[in-house]
């Protein structure tokens, strides 16, 4: 049975997927994660109260403090994860697509695309390579056999473990496709490197 499920030992030659969603902002392939993301929503109802009441002063306080709680968040994952990786690749999961489904909150809340282009300056800036992958089917193929029996569709979003039916790996949904992710991002490099299409 293949062993996905144990963190990698912190090294700069390792390769790093993550894979953004809204369980978890940042699932890594290693097994690091970013968990919190609730940086609007914890302040929410606060906001309502000083928008309701016409506090200017308070609406951009609570405003300032959400964007640097996000940003600060975000910088200290992203500088953990560049430190120890040589290679970062990250899903390409659309925010406005997401937005347009109606998880606008949500998805603005998470900072994905903030915390792609922070991923992206800082292992531009430490000699590391980055990329972003097309992650379709990524939460479906087992990262052992790369069968595709993990969920499909809507009905089965929220399914969170599953057993590939044809290896019987055991995944944890999010960091399966962080794996896969990771995987991805290597081919790609590998396909710029000699010339041949990236698929």
């Amino acid at each position: 049975m293949c062993e996905v499920e144990k963190p990698a030992a912190t090294n700069h030659s390792k390769d790093v997927g993550i894979d953004l969603g809204f369980k978890t902002v940042a699932a890594a392939s290693d097994g690091f994660d970013l968990d919190d993301g609730n940086f609007y929503r914890d302040l929410e109802v606060r906001l309502g109260d000083a928008q309701r009441r016409g506090d200017k002063r308070a609406v951009k306080t609570i405003h300032a403090r959400i964007k640097n709680r996000r940003k600060d968040s975000l910088h200290k994952y992203s500088r953990a994860v560049v430190d120890g990786a040589g290679g970062v690749f990250v899903g390409n999961i659309s925010a406005n697509w997401q937005i347009s489904s109606g998880k606008g909150k949500s998805v603005n809340d998470m900072g994905w695309s903030k915390l792609r282009n922070i991923l992206k300056y800082k292992c531009d800036h430490a000699g590391v390579a980055y990329a972003e992958v097309f992650e379709a089917y990524t939460t479906q193929d087992c990262s052992c056999c790369l069968a595709r029996t993990g969920p499909k569709g809507v009905e089965e979003l929220n399914t969170r473990r599953w057993t590939c039916s044809e290896c019987g790996a055991e995944h944890l949904r999010d960091r399966n496709a962080a794996i896969n992710i990771a995987r991805l991002g290597r081919q790609t490099l590998a396909a710029k490197a000699d010339g041949s299409p990236v698929l």
